[in-house]
């Protein structure tokens, strides 16, 4: 049986961690397959977003544990950040439908994602500190810019979950959804980035990532220095008939 499952669409993919009797417990050979399906998925034009989910009751339980109690020397070769690295390659975007626990690495897979929707029964866990180890996949980073800095600490010292509404509260994640809506809302938003203009959401992607990581200031002027560059690619006339588009569309949703 494959630790990772791999569907591909018209214009995105679905990956689901496929060890459920392990919590999805990130193994080497689990991921290393991930890392693989990112390369191609990467290298397909055709693909331009990804969903990334678990089975059964947890996302992902962070690393094995028991792999790593069985290794021969320090853990450092188990905890280098080759499979985050991969998926910041990956230059779509990327949807986390968060089906259930999401712990320490688990939760720093889901920090890795453009986009998270989580289930009602979601909870998400820092025990790095429980376990003594300090994180190298972002969390330590990323979780005080989306929750704040105070938070993060309390989420990390204590290694308490955050249940999925509490989440939703703090700007976690974008939506919490009954469990059997998670994965049909997640494709109803990656077909919605699928309907984007070809080749924009890559571009549009770094502008929001790099632009995040400057002084306000220069994101501003690399926001427009970009604006421009993508101006002179299109014609006038092509963006009008683009923007009518999206008017009749409208129009017909609403029935108009």
């Amino acid at each position: 049986m494959s630790n990772l499952i791999v569907e591909k669409h018209d214009g995105y993919a679905i990956f689901t961690l496929n060890r459920p009797d392990e919590m999805n417990a990130l193994s080497r050979a689990l991921r290393a397959e991930l890392i693989a399906a990112l390369a191609d998925c990467g290298a397909d034009p055709a693909i331009q977003v990804l969903i990334l989910t678990g089975r059964g009751r947890a996302f992902c339980a962070g690393l094995d544990l028991k792999e790593l109690s069985e290794a021969e020397g320090d853990s450092s070769g188990d905890v280098n950040n080759d499979l985050v690295k991969s998926m910041a390659a990956f230059d779509g975007p990327i949807i986390g439908a968060i089906n259930g626990h999401a712990v320490t690495g688990g939760f720093e897979l889901a920090l890795a994602c453009d986009v998270l929707i989580a289930a009602e029964g979601a909870r998400f866990a820092d025990t790095h500190a429980r376990v003594g180890l300090l994180p190298g996949w972002g969390l330590s980073q990323t979780l005080p810019r989306l929750i704040g800095l105070s938070r993060a600490k309390e989420v990390s010292f204590t290694g308490k979950p955050v249940f999925a509404a509490q989440a939703y509260d703090w700007g976690l994640v974008n939506h919490v959804v009954p469990a059997e809506e998670l994965l049909p809302r997640a494709i109803e938003m990656a077909r919605a980035m699928c309907a984007t203009v070809p080749g924009v959401l890559p571009r549009y992607k770094a502008l929001i990532d790099q632009g995040y990581c400057m002084p306000y200031d220069q994101a501003l002027a690399w926001e427009e220095e970009q604006s421009i560059i993508a101006a002179r690619e299109v014609m006038g006339s092509e963006i009008a008939a683009r923007r009518d588009a999206v008017l009749e569309q409208g129009r017909s949703e609403k029935g108009e």
